[in-house]
């Protein structure tokens, strides 16, 4: 497919865009910043300029398309992941502005432009846990798709209006976006990094309803909404089958979620943040668990 990749440039896309190049994809880099990767498009785009993204997204890919002499080859698809990442990086208002400008551009272009697919990202912080102000639990576990989603915070503010302009413009245009509440992204190098520290104080998952997401999987989760057609509109979670932590799910439940309603049997060390409908509906499989990283 040829897709237009905004923010592949970041934490998550540096490695998701290599996983898609691998699936024989075409990927234009769309960012303020490429992204130095063999075999990837970069373009320079400010996704808050609306004229910027139509050109974008009406644009060749590389020098090599003027050689057939058959006109600019249009998008498959738009994987839109840029933004301004979580809060406490720039003042509350120019994140929110940002994020939500920068979305509506990408969901006004490619829906008008007739491109068949659109899969953002959306957040994790959307249930209102990730940044509330003291401690935040869920109103059930596990955490699934139909929990309520009342941010308290700029950043998830901005991703839950993503959402809603999502499902407005696949209403008027029946087309394919598919949204996914990503869970933490985690960097192979952050593994041995960061949770031998998980393991010895478990309290500081308590924010990412003890979930995460290894980077690379993120990729497999694009590649399988890449490949599933006609679901309309539709949210994801994503984030692996397994806690981020050393606990068991029963000892999870009784240090963090005593008196949470449990609405289902879950697995040992089942991942509270419910990954279940993307299983179902489109295949996700993650195979990147911390276990097995450290192990390496």
């Amino acid at each position: 497919m040829r897709i237009l990749f905004t923010g592949g440039s970041g934490k998550a896309g540096r490695h998701v865009i290599p996983f898609l190049l691998d699936q024989g994809h075409r990927v234009v880099n769309a960012d303020l910043v490429p992204l130095d990767h063999p075999g990837v498009d970069n373009l320079t785009v400010d996704l808050t300029e609306n004229g910027q993204v139509w050109n974008a997204l009406t644009s060749y890919a590389g020098l090599d398309e003027l050689e057939p002499g058959t006109g600019r080859p249009d998008f498959d698809a738009v994987v839109h992941f840029a933004a301004i990442p979580r809060i406490l990086i720039k003042p509350d208002n120019e994140l929110f502005r940002t994020n939500t400008l920068a979305t509506y551009n990408v969901l006004e272009a490619a829906t008008k432009l007739g491109i068949p697919k659109v899969i953002f990202a959306s957040s994790e912080t959307t249930y209102g846990i990730c940044f509330a102000d003291g401690e935040m639990k869920p109103d059930y576990v596990p955490v699934d798709e139909d929990h309520p989603t009342v941010p308290h915070d700029s950043y998830a503010m901005s991703k839950v209006v993503n959402e809603a302009c999502a499902r407005s413009f696949q209403a008027r245009t029946r087309l394919d976006i598919y949204g996914l509440r990503i869970n933490n992204v985690i960097e192979p190098h952050e593994y041995t990094e960061l949770f031998p520290d998980f393991i010895e104080n478990p309290d500081q998952r308590r924010r990412n309803i003890f979930a995460y997401i290894d980077a690379r999987d993120l990729g497999r989760m694009v590649q399988c909404c890449l490949e599933t057609d006609g679901l309309g509109f539709e949210v994801f979670n994503v984030a692996n089958e397994d806690v981020s932590v050393a606990l068991s799910t029963s000892e999870i439940i009784a240090r963090y979620y005593e008196g949470v309603p449990v609405r289902r049997e879950m697995g040992e060390t089942e991942t509270f943040y419910d990954i279940s409908k993307a299983r179902r509906m489109v295949g996700f499989s993650p195979r990147h668990r911390w276990r097995g990283e450290l192990e390496k």
